[in-house]
């Protein structure tokens, strides 16, 4: 009597893997694979670009005109895409802590084709993501169940979601009229703090999409209403923006570091305001809470370890100022090739 309590209690305290989590995590780990390579792609077409014109790092737009980018830009528009239907199928909470599987596999391919070395403490920092990913997928909660797109404006019009976005608001205007201009060039946190606190509230109005367009192709229309059409806007306006100040950062930082730290902050905000917005563990026990709280923890451990042993590789922190190139991009702090400044110091 008691084993069958038992086993009850354990697929009641494990029922989040329902067949929309499963689809939701089959889109998000795809979505992971094409968003790490993008990153890669991406910043080889950075450089391509700086090398015969104005860096983005300092406003320049030549990148536009780089194919080698937009096959980067168009990888993760795919990754984008299958992340955006993974939001229709299972909650924020469980898809947001998979990118950081997305941080392994550029971790990776940086270590195969940009040849920036991954330290054995750095291969630890995967395995760590991998099982805090694994923790927070095991104990993921069930989907809400939303039978209208005017349930979720009417979660995100409610005083606590207002007020986080009057703050997130408040605080990436201040990061880019004030302290962009003075610190954009030496600190990282700046450009990588604007696209987290504008990639919260994106996910949330993503997830609000992907619900509309999920209840619409089964019969539901929600394109009807003006709230579809509201969320579409603040995710066009998001997206543009998050490209805008991420591309300003890759140029400027080694993919390796910019890499974790915006997985980081971008997940914990994204998490944050899932909570907020669709009260996730209002559905869970407290047990399910904690252990989630424990593979987020592990997941931010092997970041730290990824962007730790960076620098161990450099040798130096140097690589984590935005306006110097290492040497293994050949160019020196004002875009200058490393060996043209070497002969023009010598006599």
């Amino acid at each position: 009597m008691e084993t069958t309590q038992s086993s009850s209690s354990w697929r009641d305290a494990y029922k989040g893997m329902s067949s929309d989590n499963i689809k939701g995590l089959v889109l998000a780990l795809s979505s992971s694979f094409f968003i790490g390579a993008s990153f890669i792609v991406k910043k080889k077409g950075l450089k391509k670009a700086g090398a015969s014109g104005v860096r983005a790092g300092v406003g320049g737009y030549s990148y536009l005109y780089e194919p080698l980018w937009w096959v980067g830009m168009i990888t993760m528009i795919v990754g984008e895409i299958a992340n955006f239907a993974a939001y229709a199928f299972a909650p924020a909470i469980l898809v947001t802590p998979l990118g950081a599987l997305s941080i392994i596999i550029s971790a990776v391919l940086a270590h195969i084709i940009l040849r920036e070395k991954l330290h054995i403490f750095g291969i630890l920092g995967c395995a760590l993501c991998v099982v805090g990913s694994t923790t927070i997928v095991l104990h993921a909660p069930q989907e809400r169940g939303i039978d209208s797109v005017t349930e979720v404006w009417d979660l995100a019009m409610e005083p606590a979601f207002l007020f986080y976005a009057a703050l997130v608001v408040t605080a990436a205007l201040v990061l880019v009229f004030h302290f962009i201009p003075l610190y954009g060039q030496t600190h990282i946190m700046v450009y990588i703090g604007v696209c987290s606190l504008v990639g919260s509230l994106s996910v949330m109005s993503v997830k609000a999409l992907g619900i509309a367009l999920k209840l619409t192709l089964s019969g539901t229309n929600q394109l009807i209403y003006p709230q579809t059409w509201a969320f579409t806007l603040v995710v066009v306006f998001c997206v543009i923006t998050q490209m805008n100040y991420l591309n300003k950062a890759l140029d400027t930082f080694n993919t390796a570091v910019v890499s974790p730290i915006y997985y980081t902050m971008f997940t914990s905000l994204t998490i944050l305001a899932s909570v907020i917005m669709f009260k996730d563990w209002d559905r869970q026990s407290p047990t399910q809470v904690i252990t989630e709280m424990c593979g987020f923890v592990t997941i931010l451990s092997g970041t730290f370890l990824l962007h730790k042993t960076k620098d161990m590789a450099d040798g130096s922190s140097s690589s984590t100022r935005m306006h110097k190139y290492s040497e293994e991009d050949g160019f020196g702090p004002e875009g200058i090739p490393l060996r043209r400044q070497e002969s023009m110091r010598s006599p």
